[in-house]
């Protein structure tokens, strides 16, 4: 306790006490003391970790604008990668912090978000009508910050910040305060983006907001939340946004466990754990979930550009990430990364940010999603005095409304759509199908890393997959089937570079007979080949499940699409020969197409909202690959 101690005396007699992290981990009963020096790194590679002793050895305090290591866009506002190098580290029971800590109130002035209700209401209206209604992709997180001055010394009131914060707030991930020297950041985040213990790696999707003034539970509301149509879009969204990622750091892609109600002191939340084995090194875990789609959108590359397109500002740290990395006692690296959200940053002068963000999808209003930038801020501007403070959770356990047993079977009926091959446990030796056996698969990613998704699926019926980027140059005579794969944007622009190149491969593809296969976009750009025209849906199919008629089977998939081609029959004669279209009777929108050595899918069959995908996969491969046991498929009944 000396080590804390002296730290507020310090702070207490206006002296810096040099660099240091307090936080509280969900469920512990103490708190955890780092201290060090903070190093400033350019790139996450760089970010020191070598297996000295085991313990933690960086805290890292990760960006917004490290996304541009990724390649993507990014308003770049300098904002520095800092780390602190753990020297001491020591653990204080949560009594005694709280003990410690500074009971005050903290005083603020000038209160007032950068962008108004009216203001954000409009970007709403923009985003919805601009991007998600052209094709730009299935949701995006736009954010606003409260601005305000701090009266005192800025440190004294992030730690009476947070010592209201560990009183008040329920459910967070981590409740910490940061202070590096240059800035300090208070908050409670709950949400974990990726941790890595014992090569397990694990990520958190949460999404939905149910709003609540942390009284008395409401039960009734809280089941319509969970029955809302958008609300469980929204988080099947994001669940499919970050399999993505998972499909990249961990050998076998994820395995999806939930959903979970995440209770907190101002609303509560929707979520699901991911989990899967890595090896990789836990900096390139860090890279390459740059950064969660909660906070960002899908796809992921193309939500980053729209984001610097409507924001037109730097994020600053909101939506990267605080990063614990270090070893365990056999020398494997470790790594406990949340999200900072419900986070506020305060400047050596006193200045206060409180960035604050809401996912805008297909079913959003302007007016929800107002209220849901004010509820997520609720937390957190409460501990620093700029809005009403939830009851307390000191006096006693509180009444948790995941216990009801309605909410249980609610939350458990939401899995009864998706795709098991998502949710149930994989044997990774699993031999897949014999027929396909020592096939090569090189799948073409269109900017929509569900390739990666795609991969695995094909791996598991026994395909060896190379994913290549649609701007790489390669050669696709090596391999035995080619999958030009999904991707944002619109499939009959004439001059857009990505469109020209697709429709350059499928060109060549159809024009030798290579055994191809076309998603979503690249089934739109095939289906513009054979000379079917593309239309705009009225609504679009993003995030959307539907069940289907594909060539005489009737088939539950997802969508995410915001262009469709359409046919008046079912059969089509074309330059590479006659081609069958299962259509949508009402209004004849191609949802599949195949003909001699090529098919096309506008659903994605392996997004987790297909539960019969990998039977439509299995199918149309068989069929594709000449050499593959078409009697496997009938023994299977089309499904593996």
């Amino acid at each position: 306790m000396t080590h804390l101690t002296d730290l507020l005396a310090a702070v207490a007699h206006g002296v810096d006490p040099g660099p240091f992290a307090l936080l509280r981990r969900e469920g512990a009963d103490e708190l955890e003391l780092f201290t060090g020096p903070v190093e400033t790194v350019d790139r996450l590679a760089d970010i020191p970790l070598t297996p000295v002793t085991p313990g933690a050895q960086t805290l890292a305090l990760v960006p917004f604008r490290q996304i541009i290591e990724r390649g993507f866009a990014c308003v770049d506002d300098g904002a520095p990668l800092e780390c602190l190098q753990v020297r001491e580290h020591r653990r204080i029971a949560l009594a005694d912090a709280l003990a410690a800590l500074p009971d005050e109130p903290v005083r603020t002035v000038d209160a007032a978000f950068d962008v108004t209700d009216e203001d954000y209401a409009r970007t709403v209206q923009r985003v919805l009508a601009e991007e998600i209604g052209s094709g730009e992709g299935a949701n995006f997180v736009i954010h606003r910050t409260l601005n305000a001055t701090v009266q005192g010394p800025p440190l004294t009131a992030a730690l009476a910040a947070l010592r209201r914060l560990l009183v008040a707030e329920r459910g967070a991930y981590w409740t910490f305060v940061v202070h590096t020297g240059t800035r300090t950041l208070v908050g409670a985040s709950p949400e974990r983006h990726v941790s890595v213990d014992d090569g397990l790696v694990m990520m958190n999707p949460i999404s939905g907001t149910f709003r609540c003034a942390g009284g008395t539970p409401d039960r009734a509301a809280l089941l319509r939340f969970l029955a809302d149509q958008k609300e469980v879009e929204e988080l099947y969204m994001v669940l499919d946004e970050e399999l993505k990622m998972m499909a990249t750091v961990a050998e076998h892609g994820g395995q999806v466990i939930g959903p979970y109600l995440k209770e907190m002191s101002h609303l509560a939340h929707t979520e699901y754990l991911l989990a899967g084995q890595g090896t990789r090194d836990v900096r390139e875990v860090l890279r390459e979930t740059m950064f969660a789609p909660t906070v960002t959108g899908s796809p992921m590359e193309n939500a980053c550009r729209v984001i610097a397109r409507h924001e037109r500002r730097g994020r600053g740290y909101y939506a990267g990430v605080l990063a614990l990395l270090g070893h365990d006692e056999a020398g494997r690296q470790t790594l406990d990364a949340p999200i900072l959200i419900r986070t506020a940053e305060i400047s050596p002068a006193g200045r206060l940010r409180v960035p604050v963000g809401a996912t805008l999808v297909r079913h959003s209003t302007a007016a929800g999603e107002v209220a849901e930038t004010h509820a997520k801020a609720a937390g957190v501007l409460a501990a620093l005095g700029l809005g009403p403070a939830a009851p307390a959770g000191g006096g006693g356990p509180v009444a948790r409304l995941a216990d009801d047993p309605a909410v249980r079977d609610a939350l458990a009926a939401r899995n009864a759509p998706l795709a098991r091959f998502w949710l149930d446990q994989r044997a990774p030796d699993a031999p897949g199908l014999p027929g396909l056996a020592g096939s090569r698969a090189l799948i073409v990613d269109a900017e929509d890393t569900f390739t990666g998704m795609l991969a695995h699926q094909l791996g598991a019926l026994g395909l060896a997959v190379t994913i290549r980027p649609w701007h790489a140059s390669g050669p696709v005579d090596t391999y035995d089937l080619v999958v030009v794969g999904p991707g944002p944007g619109d499939p009959g622009s004439p001059d857009e570079p990505k469109m020209v190149a697709l429709r350059s491969l499928l060109a060549g593809l159809l024009a030798t007979g290579r055994p191809t296969l076309a998603v979503c976009l690249g089934h739109q750009v095939l289906a513009g080949l054979l000379r079917l025209p593309l239309h705009r849906r009225d609504a679009p199919y993003q995030g959307l499940q539907r069940e289907v008629s594909l060539f005489g089977r009737s088939r539950r998939v997802g969508f995410y699409s915001t262009f469709t081609a359409r046919a008046e029959a079912d059969h089509l004669t074309t330059a590479y020969g006659p081609v069958e279209l299962a259509r949508d009777e009402s209004d004849g929108a191609v949802h599949a197409l195949r003909g001699q050595g090529f098919a096309g899918v506008q659903f994605h069959p392996e997004s987790v909202l297909s539960p019969d995908g990998l039977a439509v996969l299995t199918e149309l491969v068989t069929d594709l690959l000449p050499a593959s046991h078409t009697d496997e498929l009938s023994a299977t009944g089309g499904r593996a």
